[in-house]
């Protein structure tokens, strides 16, 4: 959830997003370095538009860095991860130089109690970055290569505490949802065990109409909001969907910033 000053909460996350391919028609699959294909739909004469992002805090999201950068069109948000942790490093990709070159203007600004540092890098860079975590992710099969997909980036997250022994009402919240989510998509993640309505899922969505990557889902009971708890971690898409238990006024307030 994010703080006032921008920041999400306490929960230890890493790369959660995987890199844009076939699902962003803008982009074209060619070879990354070593092989690796990567994504670029960018002409060779012209900057590819990219920046790095050093001094993030340690629990920050992708939600976090769209904030950060609120009003600019960002195609992709990489936080990098370093030995199964994430490093306060980022790359973010935008959708044109443009964009890039305003997201620069936000050197050392601050999220949270943090002055984060913006500066341009190289396409490579950010292939590299790609590459090494796909080489780190578990399972990973290193025949991988030439015009075979990666496997996905995307790695479950770290739990910080146990959740069983968290206090639950009969809301949960999910975090780290694909930005194209519907709620068609919660119900069939949650399956028919639990009986769902419309009014009983809250998608958040930022003032200009784009999701956060955030939901919260209202149960029967406190008691079957824990049973659901069985799904955290599963997947929707390429996406693995972190859940916790929250409260009505923390989803009333979710909801009434997605509206102003």
């Amino acid at each position: 959830m994010l703080g006032s000053g921008g920041v999400s909460d306490g929960y230890d996350i890493g790369s959660k997003r995987p890199r844009m391919t076939e699902s962003n028609p803008y982009f074209a699959v060619n070879n990354g370095p070593s092989g690796y294909p990567f994504t670029h739909g960018y002409p060779s004469s012209g900057a590819f538009p990219v920046v790095r992002l050093r001094g993030l805090p340690f629990n920050c999201s992708e939600s976090d860095i769209r904030l950060f950068f609120a009003g600019l069109d960002i195609i992709d948000a990489f936080l990098v991860n370093k030995n199964g942790r994430f490093s306060g490093e980022a790359f973010v990709l935008f959708a044109g130089n443009m964009h890039a070159e305003n997201a620069l203007l936000r050197d050392r600004q601050n999220m949270g109690r943090r002055y984060v540092e913006v500066f341009r890098c190289k396409k490579q860079d950010y292939y590299q970055a790609i590459a090494a975590e796909v080489k780190e992710s578990p399972g990973y099969d290193h025949s991988h290569h030439g015009s075979s997909p990666p496997p996905p980036l995307h790695k479950p997250p770290k739990r910080t505490q146990n959740k069983d022994q968290l206090e639950y009402t009969e809301i949960l919240k999910l975090r780290g949802l694909p930005f194209s989510v519907k709620k068609s998509d919660i119900f069939k993640f949650f399956g028919a065990d639990y009986n769902l309505t419309d009014e009983k899922v809250r998608i958040g969505y930022r003032s200009d109409g784009k999701t956060t990557g955030e939901a919260y889902v209202e149960f029967t009971s406190s008691e079957e909001a824990k049973n659901a708890m069985c799904k955290d971690n599963m997947m929707i898409g390429s996406r693995y969907i972190e859940l916790f238990p929250s409260t009505q006024d923390e989803a009333r307030r979710a909801d009434s910033r997605s509206r102003q």
